[in-house]
């Protein structure tokens, strides 16, 4: 027995020793490619494989999106460029985060009960999140959208069950601007509710059977009060803080353990601002987590957010938000850029701004389609224009993450339009990067 064991002992060895050589080969391939990143998450001690569970419901779905890296611009930079796909989540974009926070939140304080109505006023992505998540939750949603916003955003909200509202872009200081709206209907929906309950304890038997659910005659009926008596809640997207938590209880530590905690590094994280959740929340809780950390804005045409961070005066009296009586953005993007400071956008912490331009946008968006197959919306094609002006910023060698909100399934009537790019004069021209100064 002795015998016939050396044998299998030397065989052992031998592919112990292949394996160990074949190891050091693979390592030092990983560490000559510049693919700093992955060494540092191969260098860690590996960890033990968590089981994989059955999510619950669709809530339960929302978040953990994967961290990607963008191979082109990130091997054009020298950088280590990645996106955080919040495309993939189940409705479609980063506003999944949002619309959970701020339904829980308003569950939990009694301001919005079980089959109450929430309201918002979006140019898209919120609502088709709020009109996604709302029957989750046992509720119902009414939207209120800019007519300039792309027509297939409001299909997708009618397919979802949500009442929509189209109207002109005004100033946010118009009483008919859409967020005033949407905050009125939901006042309207509380004034009915109340209306309704007063009703119900007035002696009319015929009434308050009918209110019940059941007619004078006796039979059951659709009762009137899970729609029209249990009142509304505004969402509020660009005040209320449960926006901004949603992004630092959940997207920045995500990006954390997805790069530091997965034994990689992190230099820089940037992202354009609409409310200024997502900007807020991720860059509050990483500079809290390590304060080497440069969080920057993209801002787009028309925006003041750039010069606020950078000159600290937003505006000219002129250029006031409340001086204007139309759009203020000159822009083809859409969900980002404002022209006022909310509450969510406060609570950033940041180094600096960029400004980027249409051209950049629509460009950068072509360019990701034919080098790494992203099909992305118009503020993920400004945020990949914000992280390649980081990276020209900081030079090669760095980690930088920025966010892919949505895709650009929601923007084919005029992002991804090219009759409506030619008639702006946005028709892509470039053949690489040479629009952002790379040849």
């Amino acid at each position: 027995m002795a015998a016939g064991a050396l044998p299998t002992a030397a065989i052992v060895a031998a592919v112990s020793l292949s394996t160990v050589v074949f190891s050091y080969y693979l390592c030092s391939y990983w560490s000559t490619s510049g693919a700093r990143y992955s060494t540092h998450c191969v260098s860690k001690k590996k960890k033990k494989k968590k089981k994989q569970r059955g999510r619950s419901g669709l809530v339960d779905a929302i978040g953990n999106t994967p961290l990607i890296r963008i191979n082109s611009l990130s091997d054009a930079t020298g950088c280590e460029i990645l996106g955080k796909c919040e495309f993939l989540n189940p409705g479609g974009s980063v506003k999944d985060r949002v619309a959970v926070k701020i339904i829980e939140e308003a569950l939990e304080s009694g301001k919005l009960i079980l089959g109450g109505v929430v309201t918002e006023g979006s140019a898209g992505s919120t609502a088709i999140s709020l009109a996604t998540v709302a029957p989750a939750f046992g509720c119902k949603c009414h939207v209120v959208i800019p007519d300039d916003a792309a027509i297939e955003k409001s299909q997708i909200l009618e397919a979802l069950g949500a009442t929509v509202e189209r109207v002109r872009p005004v100033s946010i200081t118009h009483r008919d601007h859409y967020v005033n709206i949407a905050r009125r209907r939901a006042v309207e929906a509380n004034e009915l509710a109340s209306k309704l309950r007063k009703l119900a304890k007035i002696e009319d038997e015929v009434l308050l059977n009918r209110i019940e659910g059941y007619g004078s005659d006796g039979q059951k009926q659709d009762s009137v009060l899970p729609y029209y008596g249990n009142g509304g809640f505004f969402a509020d997207q660009f005040e209320n803080l449960a926006n901004f938590r949603a992004h630092y209880d959940g997207t920045g530590p995500e990006i954390w353990e997805q790069t530091c905690g997965g034994g990689g590094s992190l230099d820089a994280f940037v992202a354009a601002a609409g409310t200024g959740g997502t900007l807020a929340g991720v860059s509050r809780f990483l500079q809290e987590k390590n304060p080497n950390i440069k969080c920057f804005l993209i801002d787009p045409p028309g925006s003041g957010l750039y010069n606020k961070v950078t000159r600290g005066v937003m505006y000219t009296k002129e250029e006031a938000e409340g001086k204007r009586l139309k759009n203020p953005f000159d822009t083809i993007t859409e969900g980002i850029g404002i022209n006022r400071l909310t509450q969510n956008f406060l609570m950033a912490k940041l180094d600096g701004a960029f400004r980027g331009t249409d051209e950049e946008a629509v460009e950068m968006s072509r360019f990701l389609l034919k080098n790494d197959g992203l099909f992305v919306g118009s503020s993920s094609a400004m945020n990949c224009v914000g992280a390649v002006r980081v990276a020209q910023s900081l030079g090669p060698g760095h980690t930088i993450v920025t966010i892919l909100c949505d895709s650009g399934m929601r923007h084919l009537s005029k992002f991804c339009n090219a009759r409506y790019l030619s008639e702006h004069g946005l028709t892509p021209t470039s053949a690489g990067l040479e629009f952002l100064g790379i040849n």
